[in-house]
């Protein structure tokens, strides 16, 4: 094989955008060959966008169809396992929206599946290619930064309005997206939280739901985490702060590590500070530092990278950048910050799925019906285009 035909499943605002790139020839050895979706406005846009694409309303059709060797599952968040498990049963090689799942256990059977077939299975962790969170990897993984102590993420520029949230009958939802901040705008931190500094072992979530909109789910939330080995974490997030913060802040025994505005500071220390601790015989000391801005010379590749190391994975045997397996740790992160708040106790990782999985089903069957929201999904403009909202937001 030296090419792979992909078939897009949901060509709304994401999906759209990865059909123009595809098409557009800006991914070496993937070809765009079928989309499928439920609306017939946006099956009239890749008719009129691509004529020689075939079009399907029934993903099942599309993944029979032998027109593909590989599907891009962009649908609402909880038919990303349905539809990745189908294809992959299938032979077909899967690259997923995030998040992969709402609930860890539909990931897992997800994964299984996956292994068993013996495909390719990725998820669209673009912001795995920028080069800060990259080098703040590197450094933290080599050991560079020493024993962690504690990590802190204030991603609070994620603001959306009312409007937002009344453009699609799905948004917000329960029954629609599985979540409100955490599961729509936060994977892809949650997925670089982890990447960077590991799982937790324990967490205490505290979930405000409607504090800033009418809606049924979570837009304000702090999660306090716990490492093996001691090391805390705090990540704060919401949709309803202007203007917001985006500061990734990791300490260490040998510095500390700060992402913000764009760029990447690192304080040095010349010695280890639980070494000057207990070897010093003063009370008030300053440990000898450096304070480096980290020169980051490379490009951040975003979803274009992750189509190409997809492709290269199917082609060549390149290892992923986001292999699907790895997509069940955020969203372990998600699940049990909603199980913490819901049970207002700790929870232990991995979560408890069945009790998961039993208080989503009871919160989805408790939402209420809202007049205000929109008869159809897709309301918003659709232009079919990477834009800032899907890139790192400083």
């Amino acid at each position: 094989m030296d090419q792979v035909r992909i078939g897009i499943v949901g060509i709304g605002n994401m999906g759209s955008a990865h059909a123009n790139n595809i098409a557009a020839g800006k991914v070496e050895g993937l070809r765009l060959t079928a989309v499928c979706d439920i609306s017939e406005d946006r099956l009239a846009w890749a008719k009129e966008t691509f004529p020689e694409v075939a079009r399907f309303t029934d993903y099942k059709e599309l993944i029979a169809s032998g027109l593909v060797d590989a599907v891009l599952v962009a649908t609402p968040h909880k038919l990303h396992p349905v539809i990745a498990i189908e294809a992959m049963e299938a032979g077909l090689h899967v690259l997923s929206e995030k998040p992969a799942g709402v609930a860890a256990s539909a990931v897992h059977r997800e994964n299984a599946v996956a292994a068993k077939s013996n495909v390719v299975f990725g998820i669209m962790y673009n912001q795995r290619t920028n080069p800060i969170f990259r080098k703040m990897r590197e450094i933290v993984r080599s050991g560079q930064l020493g024993e962690l102590k504690r990590s802190v993420w204030i991603v609070t520029n994620w603001y959306r309005t009312q409007a937002y949230y009344n453009s699609g009958s799905w948004r917000a939802s329960w029954n629609g997206e599985g979540g409100g901040v955490l599961l729509n705008q936060c994977p892809h931190n949650l997925d670089i939280w982890q990447w960077i500094v590991g799982m937790p072992k324990t967490i205490r979530a505290f979930c405000s739901y409607g504090k800033y909109h009418d809606i049924d789910v979570e837009d304000d939330v702090t999660i306090y985490a716990e490492y093996e080995g001691g090391a805390t974490g705090v990540f704060i997030t919401t949709t309803g702060e202007y203007p917001g913060t985006n500061r990734l802040e990791i300490s260490g025994d040998r510095g500390k590590l700060v992402a913000e505005n764009g760029k990447l500071t690192w304080w040095k220390l010349a010695e280890a500070e639980r070494d000057v601790c207990r070897t010093s015989d003063k009370g008030f000391v300053q440990i000898p530092m450096e304070e480096i801005e980290v020169p980051i010379t490379e490009k951040e590749t975003a979803h274009l990278g992750i189509l190409q190391n997809f492709t290269n994975a199917i082609l060549k045997g390149e290892e992923l950048i986001a292999p699907g397996v790895e997509g069940i740790n955020a969203l372990s992160i998600i699940n049990a910050s909603h199980l913490s708040d819901w049970t207002d106790d700790w929870v232990e990782l991995p979560v408890d799925e069945e009790l998961f999985d039993e208080l989503l089903q009871e919160h989805c069957d408790e939402e209420r019906m809202e007049q205000r929201r929109a008869a159809q999904t897709g309301q918003e403009k659709l232009k079919g285009e990477y834009s800032e909202r899907w890139s790192v937001r400083w």
